[in-house]
């Protein structure tokens, strides 16, 4: 870890819009990959007869993804700035890996939008920013891509801009905040330092791709917030015990706290906590950690589970009321309805039960009260019975633990977020 302001940083997009290829240029600019390894990546880029590659490769490193030439899974990647440590979170463009996006968002404080001068707003590109609005990823850039093929008209990237900007703004970003940036990420043209800038931008006097990260601000930790952490993983140490792995999303764990496991209502203590295999007295918002607890079997956590302090522990929900924005459904959504939804860690089965109101999604209006269906494109105020029990917060106490996904069909079909809770009576 770097002594520098730490950031996570995700990067959306169409898919062949170059994301991939971004992050590797990215990594290249800043020095956390050499010349050297571009060369390797690029004699790999033969092997596998996809030529223009080597900088995606530096992200895909799985044969299959190779292979296929597309991102599946979230690759973790470092880098430094002059001003931050970032830690890359690339989510797949590709429909299928939605959900690893899902995963990645929840935990980005900045999102890269890119977007290929060519081809401009495509439907995951649409899609994309929609779930970074929900989820709320609270900062964002515009990086439009592939100026080079455009012959880096600042026509083109004016239209570009205008179009994403009205996208954006339907989204309710506020537009005039996000940088928007012209670039090559295959040539390197306004990329970053190493790469001279093409004379052909010398219309934009604006900062190149890596420098505009310097421009992104630390969001404040809430560790003024009682503790939530869920529970991504459980490992038994022989010789150890039972050791819980999670992201503390508010507050501050320390050793020898009294905590609560929730839903469940398991009580115990901390006994320590280790990140990056360091042991620590303390975690704070952000750090992903693994921890020893007094007195639990692996079986008495799973993840899904939140821990919090035993005085205050974290909610159970019988039912909620939600807002969501229908992304895509191939069919009408009525009351009965039960997808997966991912809410922090957790996936399970939930019941639409009751729809209470369509809502105009630029306004924020009631359009309609009590419908029967809704339908892609809607956003809703809608009333969810989990099948089963789950810790969840109000958005606007805990917006870590108060959004979701829902997945269907193997895609990710709607997105929103906790207005309110029906707590479970114990």
């Amino acid at each position: 870890m770097s002594d520098k302001p730490h950031l996570n940083l995700i990067f959306i997009g169409h898919v062949d819009h170059g994301k991939s290829t971004t992050v590797g240029r990215l990594l290249f600019e800043a020095g956390a990959i050499t010349d050297r390894d571009i060369a390797r990546y690029k004699e790999l880029t033969q092997q596998f007869n996809r030529p223009t590659f080597e900088f995606a490769f530096v992200m895909d490193q799985l044969k299959e993804e190779r292979e296929r030439g597309i991102t599946i899974d979230i690759a973790h990647k470092e880098f430094s700035t002059q001003k931050y440590f970032f830690t890359i979170i690339d989510a797949p463009g590709h429909r299928d890996f939605v959900k690893n996006m899902i995963t990645g968002a929840s935990q980005a404080d900045a999102a890269v939008l890119v977007v290929s001068a060519e081809e401009g707003i495509k439907p995951q590109t649409r899609e994309h920013a929609i779930l970074i609005s929900v989820l709320g990823v609270p900062q964002l850039i515009v990086a439009i891509n592939k100026m080079d093929v455009s012959g880096f008209s600042q026509q083109k990237f004016d239209a570009i801009k205008g179009e994403v900007s009205t996208m954006l703004k339907s989204l309710g970003f506020k537009v005039d905040t996000i940088p928007f940036v012209p670039y090559s990420a295959l040539e390197g043209s306004n990329a970053g330092p190493k790469t001279a800038k093409n004379e052909k931008l010398s219309w934009y006097n604006g900062l190149t791709l890596l420098a505009t990260l310097d421009t992104l601000t630390v969001p404040k930790k809430p560790t003024d917030k009682a503790l939530r952490l869920p529970i991504q993983d459980v490992f038994s140490i022989s010789g150890f015990g039972t050791v819980p792995v999670g992201r503390v999303e508010t507050g501050i764990l320390k050793v020898g706290d009294p905590v609560i496991i929730m839903p469940s209502g398991v009580k115990t203590e901390v006994k320590s906590i280790e990140m990056h295999h360091t042991q620590m007295q303390s975690a704070q918002p952000g750090d992903n950690i693994g921890f020893n607890v007094k007195n639990v079997e692996k079986k008495d956590i799973k993840r899904g589970d939140v821990i919090g302090p035993s005085s205050n522990p974290p909610t159970v929900a019988s039912e909620f009321t939600a807002q969501v924005i229908i992304l895509h459904h191939q069919n009408v959504i009525a009351k009965g309805y039960t997808p997966v939804f991912h809410i922090h860690t957790a996936q399970l089965a939930c019941t639409f039960v009751d729809i209470l109101e369509k809502k105009d999604p630029k306004s924020g209006q009631t359009l309609e009260k009590n419908p029967e269906t809704i339908k892609t494109g809607d956003v809703a105020i809608v009333k969810i019975k989990p099948t089963k029990p789950i810790c969840v917060e109000k958005f606007s106490d805990f917006p870590q633990l108060g959004r979701f996904a829902i997945r269907d069909m193997g895609e990710t079909v709607a997105a929103g977020v906790i207005l309110d809770i029906v707590p479970r009576t114990q």
